[in-house]
């Protein structure tokens, strides 16, 4: 969970019997400042939102999978959040070649920065700009492997022009300086509120018009079985 003032009571009630999870708590305000990097001034390309078993607006750039997928599961995340580092790294590699792969759930990953970390908002435009250049898993890779320094330094740009191409960068920069993806990164945080997010990370699991949201880091082997037993349910 991201750092922040104040304790947070949670909750934990697991539902054997229906398969739900969930995890309640107070709930944190997504707000924060606007990022820019040095580039010519370009506008994002806009491509059509799309809406996967009922789920709306979601970014093809940072969807994953199978839109046929019995599962929808969305993953609200702050790039400067340490349980979003954890989970992240892991259970994605292993989530992505027995689940996503395999075309038993579509990942959407959704962006909530929180408020009180200076760069995450930053890291979330820059990790939208590389989406949509088609290289979103090496920048989301290399924002959390490097989470402890650029969180120190604010040097996102730096960390992110470390997996990608000078004329990559270039076009990064360029859609960052756009201002155009702020409004993307709005959407995911304004759907994360009316989820109710109380932390980051936060995944919301859809399964045959059934809602689970999960707050907090869910380990492999509770992940795997959680997913296998919505898919056994007839």
């Amino acid at each position: 969970m991201g750092r922040r003032a104040g304790a947070v009571a949670v909750a934990v009630t697991v539902g054997l019997l229906t398969g739900w999870v969930l995890i309640a708590g107070s709930v944190v305000p997504a707000a924060g400042a606007n990022g820019n990097a040095g580039a010519e001034r370009i506008t994002a390309p806009q491509s059509a939102a799309v809406t996967v078993d009922g789920v709306g607006d979601i970014d093809p750039h940072k969807s994953f999978g199978s839109k046929s997928a019995p599962i929808v599961m969305e993953v609200f995340s702050d790039y400067q959040c340490p349980a979003c580092k954890n989970f992240f790294l892991s259970t994605n590699r292993q989530l992505m070649e027995n689940y996503v792969s395999s075309g038993k759930v579509y990942l959407v990953h959704r962006d909530f920065p929180l408020p009180m970390h200076a760069y995450s908002r930053i890291a979330a435009q820059y990790a939208r700009a590389a989406a949509e250049i088609g290289k979103i898993e090496p920048v989301e890779k290399v924002l959390f492997d490097n989470q402890d320094k650029w969180e120190q330094t604010g040097d996102v740009d730096g960390t992110v022009a470390s997996v990608l191409s000078p004329a990559e960068m270039n076009k990064v920069r360029a859609l960052v300086k756009g201002g155009t993806l702020d409004s993307l990164i709005q959407k995911d945080t304004q759907l994360g509120q009316m989820y109710r997010l109380s932390q980051t990370p936060t995944t919301v699991f859809h399964y045959k018009g059934q809602t689970y949201p999960y707050s907090g880091v869910m380990g492999w082997d509770t992940l795997r079985q959680f997913l296998d037993q919505l898919l056994s349910q007839k």
